[in-house]
C-alpha cells in the first residue's frame, strides 16, 4: 500500500466527518502498512482527530508523530482551538512551537477561535505579539486577510477603537491590498466602537463595495443615532437588497422612530422585496411599543399569506408576535398563537406568564408557570418576576410566597424586584405590617435594594388609608430616593384623602424647597392606525374642539340618564 493509495482515503474520511467509523479504520491502515512514520499521513491523521469532540485522539496521534513539522502543529492547534474548553492549551501549544513551526497559520487559528469564543481581548494579545514576531524579522508570520478579519471581529466585539487603530495601521504599514471582506470587517469595527466617522472614511476609499458593506455602514450609522445619514447611505445603493431594509428598519426601530420604521417597512413591501424575518420582528415591536393592534393583526396578516422564508414561522416571530398581542391586551390570540408553536422557548413561556401578568390574570400566569415546570423549562428571574406580580395582582400571597422561597432550588437568586412584588402582594391584602417587617428583615441582604419593596408598600398605605404607616415607610424613601418626587407627592395625597389638609400642603412645600416637580401623565388611543396622545386639559390636538363637543354631548347625555359626573370646576378635563 503506497503514500499515493492512502492520502486520499484519509481526505475522503475528512471530508465525510465520519470520523468515529472511517478514523479507526484509516488508523489501522497506516499502523498495519507501516505508514506511521510518513509526516503527511500522520499529519492529516491528527486533523481527522481533530473532528472529535475530545481532543484526544489527535494529541495521541500527534504524540506518534516520528517527525514534527508546522503542519503537524497546526493540524493539533486547530484541534485544540475547535472547543472553549481546550482553549488554554491551544495557547500553551502555540508558546511551545518551535520558532520555525510557527507561522501566519499557527496564529490565525489561535486569534479567529478566541475571537469567536468570546475571549476578545486574549485574541488582540496574540495579535499583537504576531506583529512583534514580524517585527524581530521572522517572515513566516506576516500578516494576512484572514489575521486582519479575526482580528478586526475581536475588536467588534470589546468596542473598543484603540486596538482597532493598531489593527488598522499593521494593515496600512504592511502594504497589504485590502480585501472587500477585510475594508467590511475594519468598517464593522469602527462602527461598533461608537466611530461612525473612521467608519465612513473606511467605506468611502472602498474601490469595491458589497452588500455587506452598505449594510455595515447603515448599521453603523443607526447604531451611532445618525438615522439621517443612515438613509442617505441607503439611498446611494446601487441596489437595496432585504437586509439592508431590514438594518434601516430595525435601526429606526431602536432609536425610537417607531412611525418611520412602518413607513419603511411599507416601501419596502410596495417595492417587492420579500421582507426577512429580523424585519417582520422589528415591525411587531412597534406595534407591541405604541400599543397597534390593529396594525399588529395586519402584519400577522401579511405573514400568513407571503409565507415568508420555508418556515415563516419561525420561533422568533412567533415570540414577537405572542409580545405583540400581549402588550395590547389580546391574550386570546397571543394565547392561540402560543399554541401552535411547534417548538417553544425561554422567552416564548416568558412572553406567555409575563402577558397575562401585565394583563391582570393572575390565575393564567401562575397556570402557564406551573405548565412550564411540567414541560422541564428552567425558569429564569424574569419568569419568577411575571409570576410573583401576577400572583400579587390576584391576591395570591400564599402561593407568592411558595414561588418566592422556591427561587433558589431552581438555581435564581431572589432580586430586589421580586420581593417587591411579594410585598406588593401583601399590600393588596391590607397585611402592612407583615410587609413593613418583612422589608426591615431585607436590609441586611440588599440594602438599598428596598427602595422599591418601601414603594410597593407606600402604594398600599395609599390605597388603604394607613397613615401611620406610610409616615414611616415614607421617611424611609425620603432617604433611599431624595430626588423622586412621585413619593413626596403619594404621601401628600394619602394626607388629602384624610382630609390632613396642613401635613399635605408641608409634603407640598418640602417638595417645593427641593426644586422637584411631578411628571406629566398622559393617555392615548389608536385611531385609524394613528396614535393619539393626550394630557390634562389639552387643547394641542387638531381636533380638540371637536373632541370636546363630543365630550360635552356625553356629558348630556349621562345627566339624562341620572349619572351626573360631577367636576368641582363644572368643567371637563380632557386627559
Amino acid at each position: 500500500m503506497t503514500v499515493e493509495a492512502v492520502l486520499p482515503l484519509l481526505e475522503r474520511a475528512i471530508s465525510a466527518g465520519d470520523v468515529r467509523r472511517l478514523g479507526p479504520a484509516a488508523h489501522a491502515l497506516l499502523v498495519k502498512t507501516a505508514l506511521t512514520h510518513h509526516t503527511l499521513l500522520s499529519n492529516r491523521l491528527v486533523a481527522l482527530y481533530a473532528l472529535l469532540p475530545c481532543p484526544a485522539a489527535s494529541l495521541a496521534a500527534f504524540a506518534d508523530l516520528p517527525h514534527k513539522n508546522a503542519h503537524s502543529y497546526n493540524s493539533l492547534l486547530a484541534a485544540l482551538a475547535r472547543r472553549r474548553g481546550s482553549l488554554p492549551d491551544a495557547l500553551g501549544l502555540l508558546d511551545e512551537m518551535p520558532p520555525a513551526t510557527r507561522n501566519v497559520v499557527s496564529y490565525n487559528t489561535v486569534i479567529s477561535s478566541l475571537a469567536r469564543h468570546g475571549r476578545e481581548a486574549e485574541a488582540l494579545r496574540v495579535f499583537a505579539r504576531l506583529v512583534r514576531d514580524r517585527s524581530l524579522g521572522q517572515q513566516q508570520v506576516a500578516i494576512d486577510r484572514f489575521t486582519v478579519v479575526s482580528a478586526a471581529s475581536a475588536c467588534a466585539g470589546l468596542g473598543d477603537a484603540r486596538p482597532l487603530r493598531e489593527v488598522h495601521g499593521a494593515v496600512v504599514v504592511s502594504g497589504m491590498d485590502v480585501t472587500v471582506i477585510m475594508a467590511n470587517a475594519i468598517v464593522d469595527a469602527y462602527s461598533k466602537a461608537g466611530r461612525v466617522e473612521d467608519a465612513r472614511k473606511v467605506f468611502d476609499q472602498m474601490t469595491i463595495r458589497d452588500s455587506v458593506s452598505w449594510t455595515s455602514m447603515i448599521a453603523g450609522y443607526c447604531r451611532g443615532s445618525m438615522l439621517d445619514e443612515a438613509v442617505q447611505v441607503f439611498e446611494m445603493m446601487p441596489e437595496q437588497d432585504a437586509i439592508a431594509w431590514t438594518a434601516l428598519i430595525s435601526g429606526h426601530e431602536q432609536n425610537g422612530e417607531e412611525e418611520l420604521a412602518l413607513e419603511l417597512f411599507e416601501r419596502m413591501v410596495g417595492e417587492g422585496v420579500v421582507p426577512t424575518p429580523f424585519a417582520l420582528v422589528s415591525c411587531l415591536s412597534v406595534c407591541a411599543k405604541l400599543g397597534l393592534v390593529a396594525r399588529g393583526k395586519e402584519m400577522h396578516g401579511f405573514i400568513l399569506r407571503r409565507c415568508i422564508g420555508s418556515n415563516p414561522f419561525n420561533i422568533f416571530i412567533h415570540n414577537a408576535l405572542i409580545d405583540m398581542y400581549s402588550k395590547c391586551g389580546n391574550m386570546v390570540a397571543a394565547m392561540a398563537t402560543f399554541d401552535r408553536m411547534p417548538e417553544r422557548d425561554i422567552i416564548s413561556w416568558n412572553s406567555m406568564v409575563t402577558g397575562f401578568s401585565h394583563n391582570g390574570q393572575g390565575k393564567q400566569s401562575l397556570a402557564v408557570f406551573e405548565r412550564m415546570l411540567k414541560a422541564e423549562v428552567q425558569p429564569t428571574y424574569v419568569t419568577f418576576l411575571a409570576v410573583l406580580t401576577a400572583c400579587s395582582h390576584a391576591g395570591l400571597v400564599s402561593d407568592g410566597r411558595r414561588i418566592l422561597e422556591s427561587m433558589q432550588d431552581h438555581g435564581v437568586e431572589p432580586r430586589a424586584e421580586h420581593y417587591a412584588a411579594y410585598i406588593d402582594a401583601l399590600g393588596r391584602n391590607r397585611r402592612l405590617e407583615e410587609a413593613s417587617e418583612f422589608i426591615k428583615g431585607l436590609s441586611s441582604k440588599i440594602g438599598l435594594g428596598t427602595t422599591g419593596s418601601w414603594g410597593a408598600l407606600l402604594s398600599a398605605c395609599q390605597v388603604h388609608g394607613n397613615i401611620e404607616i406610610a409616615e414611616e415607610v415614607a421617611e424611609a424613601l425620603f432617604q433611599l430616593e431624595p430626588e423622586n418626587s412621585g413619593r413626596y407627592v403619594m404621601l401628600s395625597n394619602i394626607y388629602s384623602a384624610a382630609g390632613q389638609w396642613d401635613d399635605a400642603r408641608q409634603v407640598r412645600a418640602l417638595m417645593k424647597g427641593k426644586g422637584l416637580r411631578k411628571d406629566q401623565a398622559y393617555s392615548w388611543i389608536e385611531v385609524q392606525r394613528a396614535k393619539h396622545m393626550f394630557i390634562a386639559d389639552d387643547t394641542s390636538h387638531c381636533e380638540a374642539n371637536e373632541i370636546y363637543e363630543m365630550l360635552d354631548k356625553l356629558f348630556h347625555h349621562m345627566l339624562i340618564a341620572g349619572d351626573p359626573v360631577e367636576d368641582k370646576k363644572g368643567e371637563l378635563a380632557l386627559c
